[in-house]
């Protein structure tokens, strides 16, 4: 891969010219500072007060800026090491920030001029109480800003995983489990804005949102499911009312696989256990497909719960929700059905969740599948005999996924698991699914009857889903 230089290299402002700082970028260098220090996710930051107070445009470049600095961050670290007068040197958090900044609007911003990225980049250091290294700042990125294009290659893990901006231990598992081509699938999603997909409550909200400027497009795998090509969908009135909900429709086809009852597709189901609510997109769908269900609906923190009390108020006493881990809280025998989408490493969210690979290590994978084996184990004594459970995460990794599910097999002799294609078929018969979309989740099924989606095989993120039954 080679980075190409934006057309036009802008010419680099006096070094006595006062910048004047923008707002936007004062927001993203705080952010980004705030998640360095790992005080709180970008997602939530970037949904926070200090954000929403900006403008739009304002709250757009802050949010381009801090998602593109983290998923480039690998590689903008690697051209800017080689511009530093001492590579190896250690430089502070706020002078690292201004520099990524600034770099990242060299490279990847076109509309951005570069004396205007130099100069801001600048003055954020100087506004950080780095007066003297703001010289530093300056002489790097004017470097950069001429430096010939890098010619980045991705035939093997370290290349491709500098490239592509991943930690190399992640890339060098995908490409032992995917193989070389589907690794640069994920990578290269992983860098790109994710499709903002949304569920449509009806057909008829479609042409309301068409109305007032939101253009959709049809979603992939579930009728339900289109994608947001152009307008602002949160500030349609659908949208407030909950007509039209923001949703990855892999999330969604989660909680539709999950919405039929054990093998026997003509019956709803009566009771259903959700381990891990919030923030309750999946149980609004479970709701929708069983209305006569009554659903328990566990989670673990008390303000998330607040929040999907509040989501799902208007089903009234359909809902109730519990505070607790549901794999101390789940009782023997309690359900038909048990949803367990279960907290994991989320390395199939990278592109919405770019900060995870900054975070994430190879010892962590272990920790996680012991809480999911947990997890599993109470949905699978809550079911009733012949209750199924339904086993989800957004993460890539076998250890959390096929491995969890064989380990807690291995244990129940009275589980089995289940192959997901007849309710694919199912699920295609009643018009849920798109012919298009089942015919290209049958090729997604794994050997044992899985199903996992790999990000940039659909445009959603990562998905594996299982179904276990307990016979007895």
């Amino acid at each position: 891969m080679t980075v190409q230089k934006k057309a036009g290299a802008a010419k680099v402002a006096p070094k006595n010219r006062a910048a004047k700082l923008s707002v936007a970028r004062k927001a993203a260098f705080d952010v980004l500072l705030a998640v360095g220090r790992g005080q709180s996710h970008s997602d939530d930051l970037l949904r926070g007060k200090a954000v929403n107070a900006l403008s739009a445009p304002d709250r757009n470049l802050a949010t381009a800026l801090v998602l593109g600095v983290l998923r480039w961050q690998i590689r903008l670290d690697h051209q800017l090491q080689t511009l530093l007068a001492h590579p190896n040197a250690r430089l502070d958090p706020e002078i690292l920030i201004a520099l990524r900044l600034g770099a990242f609007q060299i490279l990847h911003l076109d509309r951005i001029p570069d004396r205007a990225a130099i100069d801001e980049s600048v003055e954020l250091a100087k506004q950080a109480g780095h007066r003297f290294a703001s010289a530093m700042v300056n002489a790097v990125l004017r470097k950069l800003s001429t430096a010939p294009p890098f010619h980045f290659p991705e035939e093997t893990a370290a290349e491709l995983a500098l490239a592509q901006a991943h930690p190399a231990w992640m890339v060098e598992r995908w490409i032992n489990f995917y193989g070389l081509e589907a690794a640069q699938a994920i990578c290269r999603h992983g860098q790109s804005q994710p499709v903002l997909a949304v569920r449509l409550a009806s057909p008829a909200v479609a042409a309301e949102l068409s109305a007032v400027g939101i253009q959709l497009e049809p979603g992939q795998l579930l009728t339900a499911a289109h994608m947001v090509t152009a307008g602002d969908v949160a500030a349609t009135e659908a949208f407030r009312e909950g007509r039209v909900r923001l949703q990855d429709e892999g999330s969604q086809l989660v909680a539709e696989l999950a919405g039929w009852g054990g093998e026997n597709f003509d019956q709803k189901v009566k009771t259903i256990g959700d381990c891990c609510a919030a923030p309750g997109g999946k149980t609004l769908i479970l709701a929708e497909r069983n209305p006569e269900a009554r659903i328990v609906a566990f989670e673990t923190s008390a303000p998330r719960l607040e929040q999907l009390r509040k989501r799902l108020a208007f089903l009234g006493e359909r809902v109730e929700c519990r505070q607790g881990d549901a794999a101390a809280l789940m009782e023997e025998a309690a359900f038909e059905l048990a949803l367990a989408d279960v907290p994991c490493s989320g390395t199939g969210t990278l592109g919405r969740n770019p900060e995870i690979r900054h975070r994430l290590h190879p010892d962590d994978l272990t920790r996680q599948a012991e809480r999911q084996r947990a997890i599993l184990r109470a949905a699978l004594r809550a079911v009733r005999p012949v209750g199924c459970v339904v086993y989800s995460t957004c993460s890539l990794e076998p250890e959390e996924n096929e491995q969890t599910v064989a380990q807690v097999l291995a244990e129940n002799p009275n589980a089995r698991l289940i192959s997901l294609a007849s309710r694919i078929e199912a699920l295609l018969s009643e018009g849920i699914l798109t012919p298009t979309g089942a015919e290209r989740l049958r090729g997604s099924l794994t050997p044992e009857g899985c199903l996992r989606l790999l990000p940039g095989s659909f445009h959603t993120d990562g998905f594996f889903i299982a179904l276990v039954e307990r016979s007895a």
